[in-house]
Parts: C-alpha cells; sequence; structure tokens
C-alpha cells in the first residue's frame, strides 16, 4: 500500500488549560499569606481593581472626581492647616510655647516677605525631636534586632587589633550558621584566604571565646566543651562522657560509668548538667522570623449539638471591581493598544473576583465535609478520630481528589481542641479485631504515647506488651507497625526508657 500524505477532518473532544484555569487553580492551594501576597501584586498590575475595605473609593486622578476640587472652603481648610496662624486657630491654643528649648529660631515680619518661615522646625519639622518620622525616629532603635552575624562582628571588633586577622574572624563567621556551628571546614577557609590553617584555627578559638557560649563549633562534641570549660566543669570524668555521647544517647548508664570512673549519684548529675546545656547557641538570635497560623476557618459547637463552620474574614481578601473608573478611562483611549490593555486589565479583575469567591466556597465545603466526618473528634478527642482518606471527601462533595488536596494544603482550621493543619483529619486505616471499626492511624499513636507516658519504671513496656494490649482494646496492628509510630514520635526503645527511669529514680 502507497504511503501519501492527506489531509482529513476530525472532530474530538479535549481539556484545554487556559491561563485563567491554571491560575484558579493555583489560587486553591495557596496559604493565607502566599494569597495575600499574590493579591497585592494583582493590585499593583491591574488599576481596575480595588480593596473592599468598607470605604469610599479613593480618586485615581484629579479633576471633578477631586473633593477639593469640587469644594473649594473645604480645600482652603485643609491648606490652612499648613501655617502657623492656620494650627493655632484649629488648636485653639498658642505655639510660640511649644518645645521652646528644641525649637529654632524663627523670623517673623508682619508683611510677607523673604523673612517668613514656615514652622517646620522643633517638634514639627525636626527629625530628631519627632517619633513619627521614618526609619531615622527614635522607635527604629528600639525594634531592630541584632543578628547573630551582628552581634559576632561587634565582638571581633573589640577583640581582634591585627588587620589580617579581622579578614580571617570575618570568614569564620560568615560561615557560622543560624544554630551556631562552623558550616565550612578550615582547610576550605583557609585555602580560599591563602593562609596557614594553624592561623585560621588560632582566630576560630578568638571567636570561639565570644558570647554565646558554644558558638562557632564544629560539632556538638566541641559545642558543650566549649560550654562546660566556661563553666570550669570540663575535667577528666566529663570529658569522658564527652568523648561518649552516643553511650548517652542510648543511655546506657552502666557503661557511662564504666567509661568515666563514676558512681550512680555522679554520672546522673553529670547527664543532668549535660542536659542544661545549650547544643543550638546561635538559635536565641533566629534566622528568619516564624510565621504565625492564622486559621481559615472557625468551629464552633451550636446549642443544639451540631457545628458552626464559619470562615476567617481576615484570610478572605475583598476585591472590587471599579467599574465607574473603567468607564471613564475607556472613554479616553486612543488606539487600540490601550484599548486591549483595558479590556484585558477588566478581564482579570473579572475573573480574580470570581475566583476568590469560588476559592472560599469550596474552603467551606471541604471544611464542612471533615466535620461531618470527624464529628466524634471534634465532640471528645483525638481518641475517636475516624479512617479518612481524599477519596471520600471527594465523592462526598463532587468534587476531584486533587482538588480536595489543593484545598486542604497550607490551610487550618480552629476549634475548642486547638488548631490543626486540615490535612490532620486524613490518616490511614487500622483494621480492627473481629468485624468492629476500623481505627485511624493517628488515634492509634495517640494509644501509643498515652500508655507509654503511663508506664512506671518497673513496668516498662515492650512494643510485644504494646501490641497484646492494642489487641485487647480491639487494635489489630503488627509489631513493626508499633515500632514505627514509637519511632516517629521521637520514643526511644523499651531498654533505653528503663535505663533513663533507673537513673532517674537514682538521681
Amino acid at each position: 500500500m502507497a504511503m501519501m500524505p492527506r489531509m482529513e477532518l476530525r472532530q474530538g473532544q479535549s481539556l484545554v488549560m487556559t491561563p485563567q484555569l491554571l491560575q484558579a487553580i493555583k489560587l486553591l492551594q495557596l496559604s493565607h499569606l502566599e494569597l495575600q501576597n499574590f493579591v497585592d501584586g494583582e493590585l499593583e498590575r491591574n488599576p481596575l481593581l480595588e480593596r473592599d475595605d468598607g470605604a469610599e473609593p479613593p480618586s485615581r486622578a484629579d479633576g471633578p472626581d477631586n473633593p477639593h476640587a469640587a469644594d473649594p472652603e473645604s480645600f482652603a481648610r485643609a491648606e490652612s492647616l499648613h501655617t502657623q496662624e492656620g494650627m493655632e486657630g484649629r488648636l485653639g491654643t498658642g505655639l510660640d510655647n511649644v518645645f521652646q528649648s528644641e525649637q529654632p529660631s524663627v523670623a517673623r515680619s508682619d508683611s510677607a516677605g523673604a523673612d517668613s518661615l514656615p514652622v517646620i522646625g522643633g517638634a514639627y519639622g525636626s527629625r530628631s525631636g519627632s517619633f513619627e518620622d521614618g526609619p531615622e525616629g527614635f522607635e527604629s532603635g528600639l525594634t531592630a534586632e541584632i543578628s547573630l552575624h551582628n552581634h559576632l562582628s561587634a565582638q571581633l571588633d573589640l577583640a581582634v587589633i591585627d588587620p589580617a586577622q579581622r579578614i580571617i574572624g570575618s570568614h569564620l563567621i560568615d560561615a557560622v550558621d543560624d544554630s551556631g556551628y562552623l558550616g565550612e571546614p578550615i582547610a576550605d577557609i583557609a585555602e580560599r584566604l591563602g593562609v596557614g590553617v594553624e592561623r585560621v584555627e588560632a582566630v576560630l578559638r578568638v571567636v570561639q571565646s565570644f558570647d554565646p557560649s558554644g558558638i562557632a563549633a564544629r560539632d556538638v562534641a566541641e559545642c558543650l566543651t566549649i560550654q562546660l570549660r566556661d563553666r570550669n566543669r570540663f575535667d577528666p570524668a566529663m570529658q569522658a562522657l564527652i568523648a561518649n555521647l552516643h553511650l548517652v544517647a542510648k543511655r546506657d548508664f552502666a557503661a557511662l560509668k564504666r567509661v568515666c570512673g563514676v558512681d550512680d549519684e555522679d554520672i546522673a548529675d553529670m547527664v543532668g548538667e549535660i542536659r542544661r546545656l545549650d547544643p543550638k547557641p546561635g538559635r536565641g538570635f533566629g534566622g528568619s522570623a516564624a510565621e504565625t497560623v492564622v486559621p481559615d476557618v472557625f468551629i464552633r459547637s451550636a446549642p443544639d449539638g451540631s457545628w458552626l463552620i464559619d470562615l476567617n474574614p481576615d484570610t478572605l481578601p475583598r476585591l472590587l471591581v471599579n467599574q465607574t473608573y473603567h468607564a471613564r478611562v475607556s472613554k479616553a483611549v486612543r488606539n487600540d493598544e490601550e484599548k486591549a490593555f483595558i479590556a484585558e486589565c477588566l478581564q482579570t479583575a473579572n475573573w480574580l473576583t470570581r475566583s476568590l469567591e469560588q476559592r472560599a466556597r469550596t474552603i467551606l465545603k471541604v471544611a464542612s465535609e471533615i466535620v461531618r466526618q470527624q464529628d466524634g473528634f471534634f465532640a471528645h478527642g483525638i481518641e475517636h478520630l475516624r479512617p479518612l482518606n481524599l477519596k471520600t471527601v471527594a465523592d462526598a462533595i463532587g468534587m476531584h481528589e486533587s482538588t480536595v488536596s489543593r484545598v486542604t494544603s497550607n490551610k487550618y482550621l480552629t476549634c475548642s481542641r486547638g488548631v490543626f493543619e486540615m490535612k490532620y483529619f486524613f490518616s490511614a486505616a487500622i483494621a480492627a479485631t473481629g468485624y468492629g471499626e476500623a481505627h485511624s492511624a493517628e488515634a492509634v499513636r495517640f494509644r501509643i504515647k498515652q500508655m507509654i507516658d503511663e508506664e512506671s519504671p518497673s513496668d516498662v513496656l515492650s512494643d510485644d506488651a504494646i501490641v497484646t494490649r492494642l489487641k485487647a482494646g480491639g487494635i489489630d496492628i503488627a509489631r513493626r507497625t508499633v515500632a514505627k509510630y514509637r519511632e516517629s514520635l521521637r520514643i526511644p526503645s523499651s531498654m533505653e526508657r528503663r535505663r533513663e527511669k533507673v537513673a532517674m529514680a537514682l538521681g
């Protein structure tokens, strides 16, 4: 059969992802802060968008819409406030005796001329005497946070005089991370600066003497050693303990006593002193500011036993499309390019307002279904959390699983039991013994933690013992699952817990 090109007309259906649809999908998964930043950017780019704050929209241009232009008397009254006579009349007092010690002398003349100066000095115009000025104001020095880098650099300027050593010290300080550890090998710093490793180590010892204690250490052992030396507690026994921190992590106190050559009371005191040290000395200065979680949904109980679900208005940007301004600028367009720009701005503004409304409705719909599915949790606590997956919620509200996943990402709800991420309520199912109802993995994890918290030094539960108790409570779970949940909670093994409880009892 001969192969030859030909033209055919076919009819079919396909999903086209328009830019508006892609942006609508993106809006669903944005957090509160990310959405605010996105809306702020759109407000800057689109002249037809305005924030709905319940007030009259400001005028966008001078002209008939300007209230001062429409009311000459109010404009004159506003202008009179910029003169001393106007302010004196407005305040009902004289300004000649205001901050006389700080106000510079102002030449005054009865006739208007070159000697007449506006009253802008002293308490009203001097930046040195104002509490409401810009970055140079009084409060700027009070609210500025000192970073770890600046704190160490200030100490370096006082401790080191030699310029070459200052350069080395500056590079060492630059290599200190937010936790306070030196994040770059000494050899790399020495090679980059073209100096010997010994010289860099000498400057490093100076930097390690700075506040906070333990700064610029290369590992945890060195950090703890610096702090113990500052406290004059780095004796041979403590030195042996620092050299065997892995035994401290395992809570193997019997081996620690042999290595350090001390008795039970001494090893308990030494371990307690280690715990009082700061393994991250730089965290007191912090890195990036911690963001406060703002809930998107409020859950409240109603008098009839049902639940009231409300969206947080503070997390919902309220935007308006200024149709009046659109009509004005549409009449003033001069070419097709300007006409196309105005049309695109109007289309984008209408789409964004609709997308924000749809986003709010979707969040409320998903939150309502989560509350309906997890009614036991909100009423009685975590032990009554049910297993739940995205498909169950998606089928109940008639949406796709991917949509539910985007809606629950970075969204939080608050109730009488605290603030929870929406994804917290989705957990795997643990089978029940017999024909009982399945249990939520999060609820089982809570049961395991509760049992371990209630154990006594003489009855430390092993993973097998926990499995036995859970099966007696109707939960069919394997030992490896218990070990996985225990490790996710950062709970040590039964042997390590027994050693720790014995050491605490002896102490």
